[in-house]
């Protein structure tokens, strides 16, 4: 069976650089950010409702975030063909990127051990990470509740 990966991120470390496919062929580095904080949203399955309702937070949010200069990401291991249909059904206004083999995910520790029905599996587990403008993480969410949510982490990128 699979094991899970030790997070390599770490609050008050520098958040890991990465560079995943996005919409439209192309490609998002974290490291493109450099001077604008980032929220990092580790969400497991498009088009499913906790997930949906989470990422039309964030879209309704989506203003101001950026006006306390915080770019959103949201990162699954779905396909990037599966974005695009996510992103224009529910009108995201902001990037998706696919992490199908999950390198991501092992890199900041959300791809980990889940039990549902009595099975276990390896699965994402929904997890929120706020960097600031230099690149240090400063905040994580991890195991979450969708309720609430994003209003938090708007409250701790603007209190940045």
């Amino acid at each position: 069976m699979a094991r899970a990966i030790k997070a390599k991120a770490f609050v008050g470390k520098k958040a890991p650089d990465f560079t995943l496919p996005a919409l439209g062929g192309r490609e998002i580095s974290l490291s493109q950010f450099a001077g604008k904080k980032v929220v990092l949203f580790f969400y497991p399955k498009d088009l499913t409702p906790a997930c949906t309702q989470e990422s039309c937070d964030y879209r309704d949010s989506y203003a101001a975030f950026g006006e306390c200069n915080t770019v959103v990401l949201g990162i699954s291991i779905d396909d990037v063909q599966t974005h695009e249909r996510f992103a224009e059904k529910y009108e995201l206004p902001y990037e998706l990127l696919a992490d199908p083999e999950h390198r991501v995910c092992e890199l900041y520790g959300v791809w980990q051990m889940k039990k549902l029905y009595g099975r276990e599996y390896m699965g994402l587990v929904r997890s929120t990470f706020l960097i600031n403008e230099k690149g240090k993480l400063v905040r994580e969410w991890r195991n979450l509740r969708v309720k609430g949510h994003v209003q938090e982490v708007l409250e701790a990128a603007q209190a940045l």
